[in-house]
């Protein structure tokens, strides 16, 4: 399993679901882009993953392309939270940051929960990102109507961790039916 993080207030909810994705039984990998390492810590998800973290597309160690290796492994990607700026990198298939790269390499299930501004996540331009990645077979969860960062309401709050882990449940049983 894979958890990339974009930036925004909401990636603290990310350490939660890598935790509770741990407490499942998963073994998690997290993708980090460099807006997130603003927001939450690399040492905070190497401690609830148990694993290396991925924040950058030329780290150096054992394989030359990291995020290709994560997204060829991976039994599903989870991007949370994941920004309207990701999610239009996404949608032209842009790769510029780990987080895109590996999703972009991935022949996994792939689950978006996006966190934004209510305008933003209102705007034609997001909207028309969202359907064609849709289009792509990517599920989304969320965003849900709430409490904001700006201290406002509207859409755009980002699922809460166990909402997500419920999703990432449904997107995984179809895989382990026989």
């Amino acid at each position: 399993m894979v958890v990339g993080v974009c930036g925004g207030v909401a990636a603290f909810k990310a350490a939660a679901l890598v935790s509770s994705l741990r407490r499942e039984g998963a073994s998690v990998s997290v993708v980090l882009t460099r807006s997130a390492r603003r927001f939450v810590g690399e040492a905070t998800f190497r401690a609830l993953s148990g694993r290396p973290v991925l924040t950058s597309l030329w780290r150096g160690g054992d394989e030359p392309e990291p995020h290709v290796a994560l997204g060829e492994r991976a039994e599903a990607v989870v991007v949370a939270p994941v920004t309207a700026h990701t999610l239009a990198k996404l949608a032209w298939g842009l790769a510029d940051d780990p987080v895109c790269a590996v999703v972009l390499a991935t022949r996994a299930p792939v689950l978006l929960a996006p966190a934004m501004a209510e305008p933003m996540w209102l705007h034609p331009a997001t909207q028309r990102n969202v359907q064609t990645l849709r289009g792509y077979g990517y599920r989304f969860v969320g965003p849900n109507f709430g409490r904001l960062a700006s201290g406002r309401e509207g859409w755009g709050r980002m699922a809460e961790p166990e909402e997500i882990l419920e999703a990432v449940r449904g997107l995984l049983e179809p895989a382990r039916s026989p």
